[in-house]
Order: C-alpha cells, then structure tokens, then sequence
C-alpha cells in the first residue's frame, strides 16, 4: 500500500473505493508490485543461472498464474487443485513441478502422464508407487525425479515452518537417501536428474542455505557417480518477508550471490560441475503485494485491553493464530486524532483470533475501515469456511484500475457441497 499526499492509494486505488465496490473483508494485490517483484527474479535467475519456480502454495488463482505464465518463472504445485487452476490458465506443463509430502495416487498419476515435467518425491513409499504407475502404463515417457533430502538443519524461524529440522516430517533422511538413489535407478521409467532440499520459510540468513547446499551437493555427487543423468539442486524458497514498516529489507541479491558461490566451492571440492541451482520463492513474490482490507465492527474495552474486533477472521487469516504472523495495520479513509491507544485487532469468529496488537486511534469506530499490510501470501490460500464464513474475493488493482479476479462466496456456496435428504 502507497501513501502520497496523505492519501493511501492500493494499485493507484483508494481502499475506500475498493471497500465500497467489492465490500469487506478484501484481499487487494497491488498488481504493480507484484510485477515488480516477478521480474526482479525472472532478472536474478538470467543473471544467476538459477531456474525460479513460483511456490503456488503462497497464492494460486488464474488470474495470477496468467501473469506468471508471461515471464520466465516456473511453478511448483502441491496438489491436483493447484494443478487444475495452473492448467485452466495454460500454463506450461514442462514449467511445472509437483511438491508435497503424502501425494496420491491421482497426483502421481497426473505426473506419469506427463502434465508437469518434473516430479520431487519426498519418501520411500512415494518412489515405490510413482515407479509402479509407470511400470504399468503404456507409452509413459521417462519421469523426472528430484530426491527431497531432509539436511537435518534447524533454521531460525517458527517450528510450524520449520522444514528441515531431524524431526520435520518432510523428505527423505540422510540415512536414507542413498537407498532411494538406488531405487530411482533400479526403475527403467523414472530418471533422477536432482535433489531437493527445502529447510523452512520466512528465513533471514544465508547460512542456513549455504550449509543445506553443502549437504545436499554431496548427495548429488554420490547419485552422479551412480551413473544418474543429474543437472539440477533445489535449495528451496522461504526468502523472509519482514512485515514491519521499520522492518529490516532481506537482501536477497546478497543471499542469492552467497547460495551460489558457496554451490561453487563446494562442486570444485568435490570434483564435479556445479548443477543449476533451483530456488522456489512463494511469500517473497506475493506478500507484499496484498492488502485485507476490514471493516470495524466494534471498538471495547475489556479489563486493561482495548479490542477492535472487524468483519474479517481466523477464517481469512488464520496465519497469527498458527504461528503468529504479523500484518501492520493501518486506519484508513476519515481524519483520525493523532493520539494512539495499544489496540487488540480481532476477528468475529467464535475464538480469541487476535490479528494483531499495534497502536491504533484512540477515536477508532465501527464502520472505519483498517488496512493489514504484507498479506499477499498465506491468507486467501488458507482460508476456510469456519462459522460457515463466505470466503472473501482476491482483488487486482493496478495502474488506477481493478476487478475481481476471484468472486466473493455466496451464502448458496457453503451449501453447494450439503447432502439434503428430503421426506
């Protein structure tokens, strides 16, 4: 969100006018930082050599993935749904990867067939499925495979996000890893072509990475020396996102340059060509692009907190209550007083679903309108239906214009699914 003048504008939009258009609560995405972000790293991957892939599970709809469609960048998906939604925008199979933990046997199905060009398959039983898909069907081309390795590295960030740790459930340990290699290889229709490591989200530091990449190109070296056709290493994504306006900026040039010079040393200490390094940014390309937008409902005090509960939720965001994100907001659209009061942001859902705690006017009122900032990613795409909530439209504003890129949720669609027995 931009302030010019004293007047906040999403896209070259006023909230107001997007509140008043399309209601509350909104999920906004300001499409010129979105396209600004998209070719920052379409530009760091030419200059790089790295191959970007957009983390779907950050936000997916059509709408998007068409924007996406138009620049360099990959996507990675987790499931059939992001799968649909990816080819209902045309997007390119060969520029898909397929992700996930506990895939089945439609997912593994769909990658057989040919509908994303690579595959990362995170545990044995995984493997021995996918190579049983294609073992039976007829005229299935070889798959590429990644391996997701768990480097066993704790990154500094909250344990729900956490990725990499011994005791994180994704991927394939590293005393297992070898056996896997020797499973791909055993199976005449899957080729291994990398690994895959992915250590946790929202992360600041380049030595977690450095460190995972150190692990992970020996495991690369090993499968390479067995005779499988590698040519890529995923570091994964979690590039951090500091959601506070005095917040420090990651540097992600500087992160990105270390990744791939540390990827340097360690493949001429190891005696072999340095594979293309993959990263899949999520959070980093739509979090700050987005704005929800809420109505307040009510503004009381109770005990020593002063809450202000809006129309919005833990069923549009449940993010603060899983792992207690931050969204900094902001009063819009009247002259407030210039003096502040510490105010508990809440939802109306039947839980303490406390948004966030930030000074806000003290002449605070229901029907004012609040902005939280930082959230493109993680919001719309976790929403629920929790007290049978509508589910809020996804916004694009750029340029002075906007529309709907998807519809709010009507009361007859959280029934469509009802199975109504009648006499």
């Amino acid at each position: 969100m931009q302030t010019k003048d004293s007047a906040a504008t999403i896209g070259g939009v006023t909230p107001e006018t997007l509140a008043r258009t399309y209601g509350t609560p909104l999920l906004v995405i300001d499409t010129t930082v979105l396209d600004a972000a998209l070719a920052r790293f379409a530009a760091l991957g030419a200059a790089l050599d790295l191959d970007v892939c957009y983390a779907g599970k950050a936000l997916l709809v059509v709408a998007l993935v068409e924007r996406l469609k138009a620049t360099t960048i990959g996507l990675d998906v987790c499931s059939l749904g992001e799968l649909f939604t990816a080819e209902r925008a045309g997007f390119p199979a060969e520029r898909m990867l397929l992700h996930g933990c506990g895939k089945t046997g439609d997912e593994l199905a769909a990658a057989a067939a040919g509908r994303v060009g690579r595959v990362v398959i995170d545990n044995r039983e995984e493997l021995e499925r996918l190579a049983a898909i294609v073992a039976l069907a007829d005229n299935v081309r070889p798959v590429d495979v990644l391996l997701r390795v768990n480097p066993g590295i704790e990154a500094h960030t909250h344990a729900y996000v956490r990725t990499g740790g011994e005791d994180s459930k994704f991927g394939f340990s590293r005393a297992g890893i070898d056996a896997a290699i020797g499973a791909v290889l055993d199976s005449p229709r899957l080729r291994l072509i990398g690994i895959h490591t992915h250590i946790g989200s929202n992360l600041f530091e380049v030595e977690p990475y450095e460190a995972s990449i150190a692990i992970a190109l020996k495991i690369y070296a090993r499968a390479a020396q067995r005779g499988a056709p590698m040519r890529e290493l995923i570091a994964g994504g979690g590039f951090g996102v500091d959601a506070h306006p005095s917040g420090d900026r990651l540097n992600l040039e500087a992160i990105l340059r270390a990744l791939v010079a540390r990827a340097d040393v360690e493949a001429a200490r190891l005696g072999i060509t340095r594979p293309r390094i993959g990263i899949e940014p999520g959070r980093a390309i739509v979090a700050e692009a987005g704005t929800s937008l809420y109505r307040v409902v009510t503004v009381k005090h109770q005990g020593s907190r002063r809450f202000a509960i809006v129309d919005g939720s833990i069923a549009d965001n449940p993010r603060p209550a899983l792992y207690g994100a931050y969204h900094h907001p902001v009063a819009l659209g009247r002259n407030f007083a210039a003096q502040n009061e510490e105010t508990t942001v809440c939802g109306r859902s039947c839980e303490n679903d406390e948004l966030v705690v930030a000074p806000l006017p003290v002449d605070l009122g229901a029907g004012d309108l609040l902005a939280m900032g930082t959230a493109g990613a993680y919001t719309y795409s976790m929403a629920s239906n929790y007290n049978r909530f509508p589910r809020p439209p996804v916004v694009f504003a750029g340029d002075g214009n906007h529309r709907a890129v998807t519809r709010r949720e009507s009361l007859a669609d959280l029934i469509r699914n009802d199975v109504v027995e009648y006499d």
